[in-house]
């Protein structure tokens, strides 16, 4: 059975990005781009804006505001560009033009509930903040990681990542602390039907 992480990389305030900031809001280091390059073999699973986003980056569109990419920034792309991709949409056309990438047209928790079941393997969101939430209410994450980097967006931020999430509770997995300055913290989420204070009517 294969298992799912929902992976995120955000700034300390729940931040995707940040308008004006390069990728890892430039604060990545030796010690996380090891780590980055020591993850498993892995299927990411991705919506429509997503793909659109990322494969344009394949294609060598860079961010606006920026000339070019940074070694960094293209060796994240170019791994991306060589793992397996399944994409969840309606309105993409195939044949999708960004290499090793699968188009599902049904419905996506479906889709990943079956994924789970009939395989072997790690699958992981990529970006796809709504995607991520309906897997995550549906109750398939296993793994639910994020990387913080110590930087706070809140005039440039972009793509809020918790916003209509329902309550969950986090088991703490593992943490860890890269160059001094980077935290990831990965859990086992429980869905909650309500607040452990609300007594249900």
């Amino acid at each position: 059975m294969s298992e799912l992480l929902v992976d995120f990389i955000t700034s300390l305030d729940g931040y995707a990005s940040g308008e004006g900031w390069p990728g890892f809001w430039g604060l990545e280091g030796p010690e996380y781009l090891a780590w980055l390059g020591e993850q498993p073999p892995v299927t990411y699973l991705m919506g429509a804006n997503t793909y659109r986003l990322m494969s344009g980056f394949a294609a060598g569109k860079v961010p606006d505001g920026l000339d070019e990419f940074r070694p960094e920034e293209e060796a994240s792309v170019d791994e991306l560009t060589q793992a397996g991709k399944v994409v969840f949409s309606s309105s993409l056309q195939e044949p999708l033009t960004w290499a090793n990438c699968t188009l599902v047209r049904g419905d996506a928790v479906e889709a990943v509930r079956a994924m789970k079941s009939s395989g072997s393997g790690l699958l992981s969101t990529i970006g796809s903040l709504s995607l991520s939430r309906s897997l995550l209410r549906a109750g398939l994450v296993d793994r639910f990681r994020v990387v913080m980097f110590p930087v706070i967006t809140g005039a440039t931020g972009e793509e809020r990542i918790y916003d209509g999430y329902p309550d969950v509770a986090l088991e703490m997995l593992e943490h860890r602390t890269f160059d001094g300055r980077i935290q990831l913290v990965e859990y086992k989420p429980r869905v909650l039907d309500h607040p452990p204070l609300v007594v249900p009517a």
